[in-house]
């Protein structure tokens, strides 16, 4: 009969910290094996060798390459795939011989470890047991003696190998996280904390529970002194203290067209550091609640009003996300703030706008391509401007043959314009121009349709809606499944 498989996970260094059940498997085994560099010193074996018996066979899984560059043919990862088929090889023979073979693991044998490349070989063909450690995420929260996550919260576990743009996306849009393989990567990790606004709620914690540790904050460290053995953790923000600042900032944020997966990493993370929320009601139910974060929702009449509160709220030192629906500077938010935060008393107030999806680019991505050319945006609300002036504007654009995109095209209160600006663009397009009529994009209601501009029906139109008029050159094509799709060729026929 074959031998067991087992991959035991050792914990993160302190060896009274290894489980009840991997003491048992590494007393019963046959072979024990473990992995070292090429000097030939295991971290692994030194946590378990209180446990290891002179009769045990030892099999020393030695890398032919770590950090150094390689001549091997396949590069670095063509030598490590090439050592872990070898490796799984030496482990097979004893396991065909009928004798159990313990991998040693640090942490837990299956979350970056390299116990893993081995059970991937072997664990279809023989059996197998993983036992689970505590890992260095865990020790590592428990040596600052503070919570990762609590209630809603998301903790992210990141490697420092990513490049610095992922992981400055990732570090701003998450609420707690864990970067782990520091060593040469942590300028690279401390620049993406900075970047993402997170550095100086960072914490390092070097060979957590073993000998040599190390535990501070992580903007005080020495990048030269840090081991590969090392994590930087964003600890929960529930109940932390909030830093004292003179003067806050106020960030207008987009939240795209409908809930939380239009929202971009950059308006994930300005929302979570919020200290404020301000916007209209709708807007901001679309937003996570957050322990120890006030919201201020109003009505979506009162714009002028809503930007001046949250400036108040930011000259006190206050860190206020402003939310709005699509993107901020499209018919939205940020001209609001950006008016009211040109008066003298809000000169010195930091004020930022956050891009969000438009709802034109939602409806025509649900459609297929009908901005895929020039393109002109109106609003088709009298409220702010004269209905003459949208008028002649239509007209202008449609004249030049722009594929036209329509915000605000009706309310209950506002029932005849999508009548009239159909009639005016019917002087200058043919009767057959395909219209997107696309109705809470993303939302729990979402309809999108494609009708002629002369069966345009303003009853079916209202403030959720947007209208999507073609230019001259706009395709509708009905594919195999019966599905019209609709497309603007980018390029445009000589005159």
């Amino acid at each position: 009969m074959s031998g067991r498989l087992y991959g035991v996970g050792l914990g993160p260094g302190d060896p009274s910290l290894m489980t009840l059940r991997a003491v048992e498997v590494i007393a019963g085994a046959d072979v024990i094996a473990y992995h070292s560099a090429r000097h030939g010193r295991s971290i692994a074996r030194s946590i378990a060798a209180r446990h290891i018996r002179a009769d045990h066979v030892e099999e020393a899984l030695v890398y032919p390459v770590t950090t150094e560059t390689t001549d091997h043919p396949g590069g670095y990862r063509g030598a490590l795939e090439e050592f872990y088929e070898q490796a799984s090889a030496r482990l097979a023979a004893h396991l065909d011989a009928g004798r159990s073979v313990a991998v040693l693991a640090e942490g837990d044998p299956l979350f970056y470890g390299s116990y893993m490349h081995l059970h991937k070989r072997l664990a279809d063909r023989y059996e197998t047991e993983v036992i689970p450690g505590v890992t260095s995420v865990s020790a590592a929260a428990a040596r600052l003696g503070a919570p990762l996550v609590e209630g809603e919260e998301v903790l992210t576990v990141l490697p420092g190998t990513l490049p610095e743009e992922e992981l400055t996306a990732r570090l701003a849009a998450t609420d707690s996280a864990v970067v782990m393989k520091l060593g040469r990567t942590f300028p690279k990790v401390r620049d993406a904390l900075e970047a993402s606004g997170r550095l100086a709620e960072a914490r390092y914690v070097e060979r957590a529970t073993m000998p040599g540790e190390r535990v501070g904050a992580l903007a005080d460290v020495d990048a030269g002194s840090v081991p590969y053995f090392s994590v930087a953790v964003l600890p929960s923000r529930v109940g932390a203290e909030r830093p004292a600042r003179e003067r806050g900032e106020v960030v207008v944020v987009g939240t795209g067209p409908a809930g939380p997966q239009w929202l971009t990493p950059e308006t994930r993370g300005a929302l979570a550091a919020a200290d404020d929320l301000v916007g209209y009601t709708t807007y901001l139910d679309r937003v996570p609640v957050r322990p120890g974060q006030l919201r201020h929702g109003s009505d979506n009449r009162v714009e002028a009003e809503r930007a001046e509160f949250a400036l108040q709220l930011a000259r006190r030192g206050r860190r206020v996300a402003v939310v709005s629906g699509g993107d901020p500077g499209v018919f939205a938010m940020a001209t609001a703030v950006l008016e009211a935060a040109s008066q003298p008393a809000y000169a010195d107030v930091a004020v930022r706008v956050l891009p969000g999806v438009t709802a034109a680019n939602a409806a025509a991505a649900r459609a297929g391509a009908p901005l895929g050319h020039d393109y002109a945006t109106l609003s088709l609300s009298d409220r702010l401007k004269p209905w003459e002036v949208i008028a002649a504007r239509l007209r202008a654009a449609a004249s030049a043959d722009l594929v036209l995109a329509l915000y605000n095209p009706g309310s209950r209160s506002r029932t005849w314009q999508v009548a009239k600006a159909r009639d005016v663009l019917l002087e200058h397009r043919a009767p057959d121009t395909p219209v997107v009529v696309a109705r809470d994009v993303g939302g729990p209601g979402e309809r999108v349709r494609i009708v002629r501009l002369a069966a345009l029906d303003p009853a079916e139109v209202d403030m959720r809606t947007i209208l999507l008029v073609g230019s001259s050159q706009t395709q509708v094509v009905r594919r195999g499944d019966g599905q019209e799709i609709v497309w603007t060729p980018r390029r445009y026929p000589e005159a």
